[in-house]
């Protein structure tokens, strides 16, 4: 490839080349919910497209999950040791230092540079961005982005609103220098911020505001809230605004859409987002069934799962899309790569 005068490649792009993802082996059924709660299986799963998710068992952090998905993925994508991991997450292990550096560790990648990215749900998306600019830019020649999330340290498990929603997992690619013009590329991001509806989707305490306050923070402050219809309203038209100009970026239309994966936040929200594009509900991922909303994972998770079960194929037109909170959303799009089975743990 022709440099540019600081003699970074022309023309370099990051491209997809592994994807892997892993969610704990323990089972929460919406009868098991449904035995505390007030609520059945009936109403869980008419409201969400959820009839079970998993959790971690007593001892496991973040860390653990993103390391077993990114195993998945570098097994997958093969080739040499990534020089950079990113991890999106809004639960790391601790408050500082960052998750990422532990988990590139831990994977053996000892010298890579690594941090997390933190957008909540929309955060794999914010987190391919941030890859693809070091990649383009000559920075980085090869990164491991992972999404991990274990939900069942926020949310209070007596809150039936939330605790039948959410589940723990981690999903995880592998991006590559490569070619603009070679399946897999990544391109045509769309990004984008709402912060005075911050309080929509929160974890109140635990920040420095908490201090600022001078107070201790209630019970509720302590686990995760979330505003559920107002939420939905702007989830389904930030994700189709946002996936409507990546794609005119791209030059496709919804119809050429092969594949559509949407942040698997719950089945109406999906739903409603594929018919306000007029995209099939049939080409639209979801995985949520079996995982629930696993947050920065959620997005890798559905990849993963998708590709494993061949429901993904070469060339394939992919259309990747967040909401969280933040409020954030972003999306873009890629041509599904030829790449190797990566093992799926759902």
């Amino acid at each position: 490839m022709p440099a540019d005068p600081f003699g970074v490649p022309a023309g370099r792009a990051a491209v997809l080349c592994g994807v892997g993802g892993w969610v704990p082996p323990r089972v929460v059924t919406n009868e098991e919910l449904a035995g505390r709660l007030d609520t059945t299986d009936e109403w869980i799963t008419t409201r969400t497209g959820i009839r079970r998710r998993h959790a971690v068992e007593p001892g496991q952090a973040t860390s653990d999950l993103a390391v077993e998905a990114g195993r998945r993925a570098l097994s997958s994508a093969g080739g040499p040791a990534p020089d950079t991991v990113l991890l999106a997450t809004t639960t790391p292990d601790r408050p500082c230092p960052a998750t990422a550096p532990l988990v590139a560790s831990r994977l053996g990648l000892r010298e890579a540079a690594a941090f997390d990215v933190s957008a909540v749900c929309t955060g794999f998306v914010y987190a391919l961005a941030t890859a693809a600019g070091l990649i383009a830019s000559g920075i980085s020649e090869r990164v491991l982005v992972i999404g991990a999330d274990v939900y069942s340290s926020i949310v209070d498990p007596e809150d039936r609103t939330n605790a039948i929603i959410f589940g723990d997992g981690a999903g995880a690619v592998v991006l590559r220098a490569g070619d603009p013009a070679e399946p897999g590329a990544l391109d045509h991001f769309d990004l984008g911020s709402d912060g005075a509806s911050e309080e929509l989707i929160m974890v109140a305490a635990g920040g420095s505001r908490q201090w600022a306050e001078s107070r201790p923070p209630t019970r509720g402050e302590q686990h995760f809230a979330m505003r559920g219809k107002e939420v939905y309203r702007h989830a389904v038209t930030r994700i189709a605004t946002s996936a409507r100009a990546a794609l005119a970026a791209a030059g496709w239309k919804p119809g050429d859409v092969d594949y559509f994966v949407p942040h698997q936040a719950n089945v109406r929200i999906l739903h409603s987002v594929a018919d306000d594009l007029g995209i099939e509900r049939s080409r639209c991922a979801s995985h949520l069934v079996d995982v629930g909303n696993t947050g920065a994972a959620s997005i890798p998770l559905a990849l993963a799962h998708a590709h494993t079960e061949g429901a993904l194929k070469p060339g394939h037109r992919v259309v990747l899309t967040g909401f969280g909170g933040g409020l954030t959303w972003g999306s873009c799009v890629l041509r599904w790569p030829d790449i190797s089975q990566g093992e799926d743990r759902r």
